[in-house]
């Protein structure tokens, strides 16, 4: 399909930058759906009055991004929706609910356990029963994230309905407890056999991790928590600023 695109000459924002964002969007709302074929460097060149090096920076900006993928001998096509996350104290559901996907989670495990390292990141000691929450959140019908996360006593009235219909944080939120800070940490691996079960990962598809522990205003840690993504559906976008 041909998105509808407005190019303002007057404005400072590179024209490419102008045609990617546009394109960005309409796969973003989903006016441009996976697997839809793209429209060619050629026909939107001409339809738009813009230079083919225009239009080829703009598409290799999506490219970059993980919103299209380019093949030899098939041309351009919309890829598989990825989630764009800033890096934030934010909840992968209401992440996924602001782009506009529908999340849904099937709770795994949900039990009092002892851990020694969650207990020694949350200031507790090492023998204290931490609520253990096991989530596999999707995005619609596709498998996303394996979410792992370790609570302290004050929070083990956790209900089932509301970690099944809500995010985590929602339900701190609910009990007037609000992370403001968090240590992250952020890195890749090879999947174990469950979390390539339950993730819907083939061959050395590689994971996404990233380990949370989260305070609230007073310096009190209230979580602790180790997640797994599928790499080829998850970005986290950086802000880097020098100081």
């Amino acid at each position: 399909m041909q998105v509808p695109i407005v190019i303002d000459r007057s404005s400072p924002v590179p024209l490419y930058h102008q045609l990617a964002q546009q394109f960005q969007q309409a796969v973003t709302d989903g006016r441009l759906q996976p697997g839809d074929p793209f429209e060619n460097e050629v026909a939107i060149a001409q339809r738009l009055r813009l230079s083919r090096p225009t239009v080829r920076r703009a598409i290799q900006e999506l490219v970059d991004q993980g919103l299209v993928i380019r093949r030899r001998g098939l041309g351009t096509t919309v890829s598989n929706r990825k989630v764009h996350r800033k890096v934030g104290l934010t909840s992968l559901y209401d992440d996924l609910q602001g782009a506009g996907q529908t999340p849904r989670t099937e709770l795994l495990e949900l039990e009092l356990v002892e851990n020694e390292p969650a207990a020694v990141g949350l200031d507790l000691p090492p023998d204290t029963p931490l609520l253990y929450v096991k989530r596999l959140r999707f995005a619609g019908d596709s498998p996303l994230a394996l979410l792992q996360n370790w609570l302290p006593p004050a929070y083990h009235d956790l209900s089932e309905d509301e970690l099944r219909t809500g995010g985590m944080y929602q339900a701190l939120h609910n009990r007037g407890v609000r992370p403001v800070v968090a240590r992250q940490s952020i890195g890749a691996r090879m999947p174990t056999a469950p979390e390539r079960r339950h993730l819907q990962l083939r061959g050395t598809q590689p994971l996404l991790t990233m380990t949370r522990l989260a305070f609230d205003s007073a310096g009190q840690a209230v979580e602790y928590g180790d997640h797994c993504y599928r790499a080829a559906d998850y970005t986290i976008d950086l802000m880097l600023d020098e100081r």
